[in-house]
């Protein structure tokens, strides 16, 4: 079986938080203007893991969600070339893991959060997963 990759997706608490995904179970990742980010979502494969990022307020990874439906044409595009896919959630994190906790820890130094901050879907390394479940002593 092919390794699964790892991404984190960022969204307002107030616009749709990690306990809006929980009550629907599934929903549409779209909205993405950024190109950059609409090429990751189209990298996504069914399975991956995504972490789920409160931005704005929290600025906390506060979950494990699961792509479902692989990059589709994103129908609230209305002008230019978006893309969308479906996540499901997986888990929530035992320990939500702080933008601050994030950008102090120097085994983060490569983080796409962390050096790319306006960018709304960025990969997730494996050495950055590792970490990231053990600051939020979470296992998969």
């Amino acid at each position: 079986m092919a390794t699964k990759n790892c991404w984190l997706v960022k969204s307002e608490p107030s616009a749709y938080s990690w306990a809006d995904l929980l009550r629907d179970k599934r929903a549409r990742w779209d909205g993405v203007r950024n190109f950059e980010a609409r090429n990751n979502l189209r990298a996504m494969k069914e399975g991956d893991r995504v972490f789920y990022y409160h931005s704005g307020e929290g600025k906390e990874i506060v979950g494990i969600a699961r792509v479902v439906a692989e990059g589709y044409p994103d129908p609230t595009g209305k002008d230019g070339d978006w893309t969308a896919v479906d996540l499901v959630p997986h888990k929530s994190l035992t320990r939500p893991v702080t933008l601050a906790e994030l950008k102090a820890d120097k085994s983060f130094a490569n983080l796409a959060l962390v050096r790319k901050p306006r960018i709304s879907v960025v990969p997730i390394r494996p050495d950055e997963l590792e970490r990231i479940l053990d600051l939020a002593q979470t296992k998969i």
